[in-house]
């Protein structure tokens, strides 16, 4: 299943003067009634060849200029599970790329991060309290009874996991099955951090307050994230008071990737080597494992010190809260398994808050051997006798687990084979992806596995990874959990350091040309038809910029195409963005609408004649699609809007 390609193509339809929200939400039938006058581009007879001469820009270069204009760089690493912002000035980080200060967060215990949990006021608007203190808030309105009418969100992330059908208005259900906007939930959540930030950050600079211009923000995402769950992102950080302008989406192992490159071996567990020693040429898989997803990239370092992708971005949804269901799922088993856990979240939520942050705690110790307590508050044991008729010890003994799970005080004791199940379906998950991509011909001579993220403290999945790849280093850094977040921060004062990274998805447009004889071989009688103007044209054809598996740098153009309206008076270009989960799509109809941009025409005295070029740009983080008026010279670079 690691094989499938999904490829997005984008489709240039151009709207006769119509309003800008005028959408077309079946593809299938777009070319069947020209009537309405919506047609796609016709490839103009000028447009340029499609070689790659004088196409690449040092962009770089640029991206380092504009990071530099900045007085510190700020992370906000908004995870699954746990979350958390650290930052530094530019002259600590020239100086020492290291030194990054990130919050200590005080709860159950101190850490660098905080669990994502977000208590938000009846209004719905306004944010309560995050993190420790949400879980302690919230806690105390449910012993109070007084929870009822407000909103507690908890590990919420997962929900922009390959989410195609994702939307600005899309709803999210909190612990009570109460709705917000997914948007109102995170932009809260950033905002808090953001500002929380802001107060250390100026505690800490001499001087007049800092200044909004003056900190460049970084907000890490999955790499496997596809392009709407990272717009939605960027969009929540500008709702939350971040300057579009002033912010970077990092890719979470490539972030890894660079904290790595600077940490020496006494800065990591179970071996001596260090990623900061590896000479040109050496090639290494990041593994991060967070609580959500696990994210693997597989880079090479190059002679100037920086970092090229050798392998397209893959992975799943197989991180730390999978255990936690499995946990969850045992617990149901040994309490009788009439619904016991449900009522108790219903009824007791305040205890059912500590249950799990104490599996949360206890889950990073479990081993092969030994036994593993976990405590059950009361509430729970005197729920079961209430509902089954039962004590906890009977409904033990009456389950499959009754010769290896007992009850004593207020702990359950969980034999090792036991405990060490709720870790299966996420580490066979890893270890089978992993099997499959050092056999790819692009990973071959990986030698190396850096293991970073909340998960990969795991002793458990640290101990089967190094047992299945033993003839490979493995590196787990020194609390792994916030790698990424010190990472972003240094991806933000040099961007440019991912040199190279490949694509996951190609990307095109769809193209009209009129009809010749050939094309009664290559295209059905159903995509020939008359425009407008009378003249038999072919329609539904892909032209693609860029495939899947291609190499590209930061801020490289493709191949400018060169473009011509199909009407004297159009108005305006939209572009639909397509995707396809076959290899080479042919036609419009083989993808799926994801998305769009659009380019105005403010003067149509040209007509069919007006030229436009169309260049993508593939290499950052984010797609960038850059259109040149031939004429006025008005150029315009845009994100792809697939919200």
């Amino acid at each position: 299943m690691y094989d499938n390609v999904v490829l997005t193509n984008a489709l240039l339809t151009i709207y006769k003067p119509v309003p800008r929200n005028v959408w077309i939400p079946n593809l299938k039938i777009i070319h069947k009634n020209l009537s309405r006058r919506t047609s796609i581009f016709r490839k103009s007879a000028k447009a340029k060849p499609r070689t790659f001469q004088n196409l690449f820009r040092n962009w770089t270069l640029k991206r380092e200029v504009m990071a530099s204009k900045y007085l510190l760089v700020a992370s906000i690493d908004f995870g699954t599970t746990f979350s958390g912002w650290a930052f530094s000035f530019k002259h600590e980080f020239e100086r020492d790329p290291l030194k990054v200060f990130a919050k200590q967060w005080t709860g159950e215990h101190v850490s660098l991060k905080a669990p994502t949990c977000a208590l938000i006021r009846p209004d719905g608007r306004s944010m309560e309290a995050f993190g420790y203190e949400a879980e302690n808030r919230y806690a105390e309105l449910a012993i109070e009874n007084c929870h009822h009418s407000w909103f507690y969100f908890k590990r919420f992330k997962m929900l922009l996991f390959d989410k195609m059908e994702l939307h600005r208005d899309t709803v999210i259900e909190d612990a009570l099955g109460k709705k917000l906007t997914a948007k109102t939930v995170f932009s809260l959540c950033i905002r808090f951090l953001r500002e929380d930030a802001m107060k250390t950050m100026n505690q800490r600079f001499t001087g007049a307050e800092l200044k909004d211009e003056e900190v460049l923000w970084v907000l890490t995402v999955p790499a496997i994230w596809n392009d709407p769950s990272k717009q939605f992102m960027r969009e929540a950080a500008e709702e939350a008071g971040i300057n579009g302008s002033d912010l970077l989406i990092a890719l979470e192992p490539e972030s890894a990737s660079l904290y790595c490159r600077h940490l020496p071996a006494e800065m990591c567990r179970g071996t001596s080597v260090s990623v900061s020693t590896f000479k040109p040429g050496t090639k290494y898989m990041v593994l991060d494992a967070g609580g959500g997803t696990v994210d693997i990239t597989v880079h090479e370092v190059l002679a100037n010190g920086g970092l090229r992708e050798l392998h397209k971005a893959s992975g799943g949804a197989w991180g730390g809260t999978k255990v936690d269901e499995a946990y969850e799922k045992f617990l149901d088993e040994v309490t009788g398994g009439k619904g016991v856990l449900k009522q108790f979240k219903e009824k007791h939520m305040e205890n059912y808050v500590d249950l799990i942050r104490d599996f949360e705690i206890k889950k990073r110790d479990i081993s092969t051997t030994g036994k593993s307590n976990f405590r059950l508050p009361s509430t729970l044991t005197e729920l079961i006798k209430e509902i089954t008729g039962k004590t906890i010890k009977e409904t033990i003994l009456q389950s499959v687990y009754k010769e290896s799970v007992s009850f004593i005080g207020d702990k359950l004791r969980v034999e090792a084979k036991i405990a060490m199940k709720f870790f299966d379906i996420p580490i066979d998950s890893i270890i089978a992806h992993v099997s499959s991509l050092i056999q790819k011909p692009t990973v071959s001579g990986c030698s190396v596995i850096v293991m970073v993220g909340g998960f990969s403290e795991s002793t458990l999945l640290q101990d089967r990874i190094r047992s299945k790849f033993s003839t490979m280093d493995v590196i787990t850094p020194n609390e792994a959990g916030t790698v990424v977040l010190k990472g972003a921060v240094i991806f933000g004062h040099n961007p440019g350091a991912i040199a190279q990274r490949v694509l996951k998805i190609t990307y095109g447009q769809e193209i009209t040309h009129a009809f010749k004889e050939e094309c009664l071989r290559e295209h059905p009688e159903a995509d020939r038809e008359r425009d407008d103007n009378g003249e038999m044209r072919c329609f539904n054809i892909i032209d693609i910029h860029a495939r899947a598996g291609q190499a590209v740098t930061d801020g490289q153009e493709q191949p400018e195409q060169v473009y011509t309206p199909l009407y004297d008076d159009q108005a305006e270009l939209e572009c639909s963005i397509l995707t396809s989960e076959i290899d080479n799509p042919k036609y419009v109809t083989d993808c799926h609408e994801i998305g769009k941009w659009c380019f105005p025409i403010p003067d149509t005295s040209l007509g069919r004649s007006r030229e436009f070029g169309v260049t993508f740009m593939f290499g950052g983080t984010e797609v960038v699609v850059k259109v040149v008026d031939k004429v006025s010279k008005v150029e315009k670079k845009i994100h792809l809007d697939c919200l």
